[in-house]
């Protein structure tokens, strides 16, 4: 053989021996990020939402990566898990525990996670405490009535089934719920089939919002002051610069902290989900990237830094700080359905694992609609929407306040916003997969939007929003008088709830 052709196969040899070796190291670090994924993703939907397993990963897991679309799962329903494997390694386990939902085992013994105790909460309300015979939002009944003045049935109809329309089958939208809150009533819901108001449906980056309002809770109370420097104890050493970030920075994403806010192999975001014990200890452990106040960030390690902080004033008043969360906020304003799920080291993650039904996502939008005010109760300390409505100086459109997302505009132009058609007063909070609570207070409206879209161009926000105002009265129309509901086309026996669901 010829020495250049010995050199060449040489070459090609060491090339395959090396793309074979980086290739193994790629998914040696990658499918445990599917089996992660699998058996969290299904162990939530099967033992929260109920639903049936095959579904949740055929529809919610396969089309979101090829590397899950492959991974095996086993469900056992009698000690309530679930157990993942790609190719039968890597195998990766779920465990679910009765009032908090599911937690990927990392870093600890099943034998421990089972034993910890800070969930503990009182039993489930009684249906007098639920109130479940009196009118949405204190109960869950919605009655027949007509409509508020000056809305249009027909309309509200119409952009409700342009929600649920699938115009392009190859980039599907996949909606599951709608809800829309004009003026305090409910008028208008509908589900896709298989899906309806008593399934709690996951919110993914809208927990960050219900961070915010468990910090605006401890700060009514006393327990927290968002302008002092944050009690983080890996800070704490006196040389640290980070010692100086406050609450307020933390809740604006301006705190100047390194973190990868990427879903790919090997990022900070996927890290933290997949292979860490406490999310808030991986997050403290970035060092600052820039100076606090001078740069927007947006960041889940940060919202789970605030977790903690949340869980450790709780924790002050409260032996389980579950029960705060329940006590304090959510049965507070009849969210009676919500799972807030924690990591391993038993902190709720505050940036994603929020389940609730479409009603009580919605009830949590008419919070903020409502200044924090619950039935003549003040839940939010006052000024606390206004605080959380305030666009965060370094965001340059305007787009984000404290831990909800806005549609400000920039200082400059406020024309220059996220939905340059929709009033600037709008917020909301977002989540992964276009989840929406979307809170407009100069039309008095509240929607939330459910769903499951692979690709975030099928959904659009803007237009959604517009053929909903679109059915409602303009302050100055407000003595228009509509249609009554029972003239409406759509029949809930039809359409499993569709629209305008009335009881």
């Amino acid at each position: 053989m010829k020495p250049w052709v010995k050199r060449t196969v040489g070459a090609v040899c060491v090339i395959l021996v090396a793309a074979v070796v980086t290739a193994g190291w790629y998914l040696s670090n990658t499918l445990p990020v599917g089996t992660g994924h699998v058996a969290k993703t299904i162990c939530s939907n099967v033992f929260i939402a109920k639903r049936n397993p095959e579904a949740v990963f055929r529809e919610d897991i396969a089309p979101v990566h090829f590397l899950f679309a492959i991974t095996k799962f086993d469900v056992n329903k009698t000690e309530k898990s679930v157990a993942s494997t790609s190719y039968g390694f890597f195998e990766t386990k779920a465990i679910f525990r009765e009032g908090c939902g599911c937690t990927v085992l990392k870093g600890t013994a099943e034998e421990e996670l089972r034993r910890q105790t800070f969930m503990n909460v009182p039993p489930e309300p009684s249906n007098e405490e639920r109130k479940t015979d009196l009118l949405w939002p204190t109960g869950d009944r919605v009655p027949r009535v007509p409509l508020p003045d000056g809305v249009d049935g027909h309309k509200l109809n119409q952009a409700l089934a342009a929600a649920f329309s699938e115009p392009a089958p190859d980039n599907p939208r996949k909606t599951r719920a709608v809800i829309v809150v004009y003026d305090g009533k409910l008028v208008a819901e509908r589900y896709a089939p298989g899906f309806s108001k008593s399934i709690p449906l996951l919110g993914w980056s809208m927990s960050k919002s219900v961070t915010n309002a468990l910090v605006g809770v401890l700060v009514r109370k006393g327990k927290l002051d968002i302008h002092r420097p944050v009690p983080v104890p890996e800070w704490q050493k006196a040389d640290d610069p980070r010692r100086r970030i406050t609450l307020d920075q933390l809740l604006r994403m301006s705190s100047g902290l390194e973190f990868g806010e990427t879903y790919a192999p090997f990022s900070d975001a996927v890290s933290m989900f997949y292979d860490s014990y406490d999310f808030a200890a991986y997050a403290a452990q970035k060092p600052l990237e820039e100076e606090p106040d001078t740069k927007f960030h947006y960041s889940s390690g940060t919202a789970n830094i605030i977790a903690r902080i949340v869980r450790r004033a709780a924790e002050e008043e409260y032996r389980h700080y579950y029960a705060f969360i329940h006590r304090e906020l959510f049965d507070k304003i009849g969210m009676h359905s919500v799972v807030f799920e924690p990591d391993p080291s038993g902190t709720f993650v505050g940036s994603s694992y929020v389940f609730a039904t479409a009603r009580d996502w919605a009830r949590f939008g008419l919070l903020y609609l409502q200044d924090g005010v619950w039935e003549g109760e003040r839940l939010l300390p006052e000024g606390w929407v206004s605080y959380t409505t305030t666009p965060t100086q370094k965001a340059p459109l305007g787009e984000y306040g404290a831990l909800f997302w806005l549609n400000a505009g920039s200082a400059s132009n406020p024309a220059n916003r996220r939905w340059p058609s929709i009033p600037k007063d709008a917020y909301l909070a977002d989540g992964f997969q276009e989840q929406r609570v979307i809170i407009i207070p100069s039309r008095k409206l509240v929607l939330v939007r459910l769903g499951n879209c692979s690709y975030s161009d099928a959904w659009n926000d803007e237009k959604f929003i517009s053929k909903v105002l679109a059915a409602l009265p303009k302050p100055e129309l407000s003595s228009l008088r509509s249609q009554p509901v029972e003239s409406l086309p759509s029949r809930a026996s039809e359409s499993n709830d569709k629209v305008v669901r009335l009881e």
